[in-house]
């Protein structure tokens, strides 16, 4: 009987473990005044560790200055991951802005929209 490759579920750990250390990292030590208060809400990592996709929300603020800020300090971050992880190749580092919350609050708006034009309609 073959045994199941366990890498799949090894990134999985690897891309959760960078995603906790880089929330510490940025809140801690980054001193960007372009990075504000920013949430990590997902990490992507290539097969071969290579690359990781990080995406990230914004409180607050501008989100080209705070993605440029970002990849800028990335260089920064990679080497106090390097520091706080146990793995041989730490990945670069892409950060990406993550609409999925914009979105979410944009659909609620329409649904509620929506339903009061349809109550409207009913009275």
């Amino acid at each position: 009987m073959r045994k199941k490759s366990s890498t799949p579920n090894r990134s999985f750990k690897v891309a959760d473990q960078i995603q906790r250390d880089l929330t510490e990292l940025i809140a801690r030590e980054l001193k960007d005044p372009r990075v504000g208060m920013v949430t990590i809400q997902a990490v992507e990592v290539t097969p071969d560790y290579a690359h990781a996709k990080v995406f990230f929300s914004l409180l607050a603020g501008d989100k080209k200055a705070c993605t440029e800020g970002l990849n800028q300090a990335a260089g920064f971050l990679r080497s106090g991951l390097f520091k706080r992880l146990h793995i041989h190749t730490v990945p670069t580092l892409h950060f990406v802005f993550d609409r999925t919350t914009e979105q979410a609050a944009d659909m609620n708006a329409l649904i509620a929209q929506a339903v009061a034009s349809r109550s409207k309609n009913e009275d």
